[in-house]
């Protein structure tokens, strides 16, 4: 459900009542300006940083940059003496063939497979049809071992409209880890729009994946893979029925087998990979309050480059996404650094938390609340910061497209956090909040996309800044040409209204949501 709210809770800890404004956080405020944006990201999205993929030199040199920013604010270097703290990874790469009736199928044009857990071969003479994979389809047919052809769409209903998105739907995750309970061998997933999305995305999606390594040897539990497929697959599949692809989803009704000659097999290749976080530290001035900490986050990683042999740019520049919050939480601390230096440091500290690995699936993010450097009971909040220098589709040549942001998640588990945000805007910025994605179930899913929520699923308030996705995302097109630095400074001059009134309040924000069930 969207929380917006539009009026002043009295609950809480934090007075929210209009302030008039501090002149003191306005004049540190002025630091974050469009041309100090500009000079780091001029640098952080050039060429020469290949993209910053993570596991690359441009990532690595990427980190040093941030570093030595951090070092010349005087920052503390709080991981056993450093700014960097090793996130250890394994690449993982998979080979993987499929064939239906002696027809292969190559592995990005037809297909694509989540990392399996382990090592398979199968070959086998049918497999099982299950609709789109409700109870009443399935009924009592025994998947065990089985290959398991499923429509991966949302089942018509009365009344409302039909989910065919490839993204998908909270119920379809339902279903997918109900079949998956059934311990088939092979889950095939075909939608419509897998046809588009390998055309569109072949290179990403057949790059090698990225995981968090593991310390325990123990082997691996054998689990289903999930391979989504095209419909062309799908017809291919199920032509010896009698019955077209297109004719069994729209009789779909009860599961039933397939005379079918599958040879299928992946096998993955591990290796592991150098990443780090960067943090830089500024201690609060407070002795009762310094011990609690409010961080202030960005990734600082991006898709790199396009293969070799591709014609013209082949740098993923990542000027938007997400350089500019990257951006963002160094002229946040040099903001907070000068005033610090000047005898208004703020009362609880600060850590600015450069992420390595969030388009790898928020890996840096994970291991860093996992294993914390300041414990998360300490942690106020989480102020993530994600695209926040260009305009986004739906503002395009809207009067206010020069002066809103996304905000994501403020209420979700502080109400005093979101008046906290509301406040600030109110008194020193007067932007368009635009609460549109604030709702986990929004299709889009931002709430899960960006670092921000492995924090929230530890029970840390959080706030996400976001700009929307525009035409240049994950595409050589987003360039620091295309920056709008004036807007950029002023989101990110907003949260450091928002970070100034949560290190100087008298008391922290307090938790009255509820984290989302399953996390931790």
């Amino acid at each position: 459900m969207k929380k917006i709210i539009l009026s002043i809770a009295l609950a809480g800890s934090i007075t929210c009542v209009w302030a008039q404004q501090n002149p003191t956080a306005m004049k540190y405020a002025g630091i974050i300006s469009p041309d100090l944006a500009k000079k780091h990201l001029s640098i952080i999205a050039s060429d020469a940083y290949e993209g910053r993929e993570t596991g690359k030199p441009g990532a690595e040199k990427a980190a040093h940059y941030i570093a030595d920013e951090f070092k010349s604010l005087g920052l503390q270097p709080i991981v056993n003496g450093s700014y960097f703290f090793d996130v250890p990874l394994t690449e993982n790469s998979l080979n993987a063939t499929f064939a239906v009736g002696g027809k292969s199928f190559a592995n990005g044009d037809s297909f694509y497979a989540v990392q399996p857990s382990t090592d398979r071969a199968l070959n086998t003479s049918e497999i099982v049809f299950v609709g789109y994979g409700t109870e009443a389809e399935i009924g009592n047919t025994d998947l065990t071992g089985k290959i398991v052809l499923w429509i991966n769409e949302d089942k018509a209903a009365d009344g409302k409209p039909q989910g065919t998105s490839f993204r998908g739907s909270e119920a379809r995750a339902a279903i997918t880890k109900n079949l998956l309970s059934k311990n088939p061998a092979i889950i095939l997933a075909a939608n419509s729009e897998i046809a588009g999305v390998l055309t569109k995305y072949k290179n990403y999606i057949l790059a090698p994946r990225l995981t968090i390594k593991k310390e325990d040897t123990k082997p691996a539990e054998t689990k289903p893979a999930v391979f989504w497929i095209t419909n062309e697959v799908a017809e291919e599949l199920v032509k010896s029925g009698g019955k077209t692809f297109e004719q069994l989803k729209a009789g779909s009704g009860t599961a039933q087998t397939i005379k079918a000659d599958v040879k299928l097999s992946y096998n993955s290749v591990k290796k592991d990979v150098k990443a780090v976080d960067v943090l830089g530290f500024l201690p609060g001035s407070d002795p009762k309050l310094k011990d609690e900490v409010l961080v202030i986050s960005a990734h600082y990683d991006h898709i790199g480059l396009l293969p070799e042999g591709t014609k013209g740019d082949r740098v993923n520049n990542g000027a938007d996404d997400d350089g500019s919050g990257t951006t963002g939480i160094m002229t946040i601390a040099r903001a907070f650094s000068k005033a610090k230096k000047d005898g208004h440091g703020p009362r609880r500290s600060i850590l600015f938390l450069g992420n390595v690995g969030e388009e790898k699936g928020l890996l840096g993010s994970e291991y860093y609340t996992d294993h914390p450097v300041i414990p998360l009971a300490n942690t106020i909040a989480d102020l993530n910061i994600d695209m926040i220098g260009r305009v986004g589709y739906e503002y395009k040549g809207k009067a206010d497209s020069a002066n809103y942001v996304y905000v994501i998640g403020s209420g979700m588990l502080s109400t005093d956090l979101h008046n906290v945000g509301e406040k600030a805007n109110k008194t020193y910025t007067n932007m368009v909040l635009d609460y549109k994605y604030d709702d986990p179930k929004d299709p889009n899913d931002f709430y899960h996309r960006s670092d921000h929520y492995n924090f929230a699923k530890h029970g840390v308030p959080i706030i996400f800044y976001f700009n929307g996705e525009h035409a240049d995302y994950h595409g050589v097109g987003d360039e620091v040409s295309k920056i709008n630095f004036p807007l950029l400074a002023k989101r990110a001059q907003l949260a450091f209204y928002t970070a100034w009134d949560l290190v100087n309040a008298d008391n922290r924000p307090l938790v009255d949501g509820k984290k989302e069930e399953g996390s931790k």
